[in-house]
């Protein structure tokens, strides 16, 4: 076991050796950090001039391309007028709905009517009409059906030309090959940001009006 004084003079001993490990060590630090920050100015302008920023491309422009779906249906001549022309169908098969609808109203209450006040002549008169209305209901519930398959058979053939017309005229329209992809975008669901450049739906909407024009 040491004694307060070896271990002091240890202490002392050891203490000198390790100011001398210091500074050799903080030598040779030295002279290797400048060897090391050579190195790595060195190896970073090789690397910059072998291998030139490429993220975020700056001041380059991709080749993609966006349109506003909602926007070019609100402004495209054509997909208004299809609008319009269902619109109309609709109301017109309201109105006829509605006309139908309220003749069986009118035939119903008289009905009650008959039956309140024994107007009927006999019970097989009142069964007969009974089911006149009965068959009235049913042919209104099927015009019904009928009318709404009609309207979305108008609407898919009406969907399915809007398209068409718009994927021949991107290919008229991008024939020199400007853009290597062009995305649709619906209130904004596809894409939630993106700078102003790529927007190209004003270009088309106006393309495609002077198109239908002509």
């Amino acid at each position: 076991m040491h004694t307060f004084l070896e271990i002091n003079f240890f202490m002392n001993k050891n203490s000198t050796i390790f100011k001398i490990s210091i500074l050799i060590f903080s030598v040779f630090a030295l002279v290797n950090c400048r060897n090391t920050g050579n190195n790595s100015q060195s190896y970073s302008q090789n690397n910059n001039e072998e291998k030139p920023d490429s993220g975020y491309m700056r001041g380059k422009h991709l080749p993609i391309a966006y349109i506003n779906i909602d926007s070019l249906l609100l402004h495209y001549s054509f997909a208004k007028d299809a609008n319009e022309e269902l619109m109309k169908e609709q109301e017109n098969s309201r109105a006829t709905l509605n006309a139908r609808m309220k003749k069986l109203q009118s035939d119903a209450a008289e009905f009650q009517r008959k039956l309140d006040n024994n107007a009927f002549l006999s019970r097989d008169r009142a069964e007969e009409e009974g089911k006149r209305l009965q068959q009235q209901d049913q042919d209104l519930q099927n015009l019904s059906s009928k009318l709404q398959d009609q309207f979305y058979a108008k609407q898919q053939k009406l969907n399915e030309q809007l398209r068409d017309t718009i994927n021949i005229f991107l290919k008229e329209f991008n024939k020199g090959h400007k853009y290597e992809m062009i995305i649709s975008n619906t209130a904004n669901d596809n894409i939630l940001w993106a700078a102003p450049s790529y927007d190209i739906t004003k270009d088309v909407i106006d393309a495609l009006n002077n198109r239908m024009n002509k």
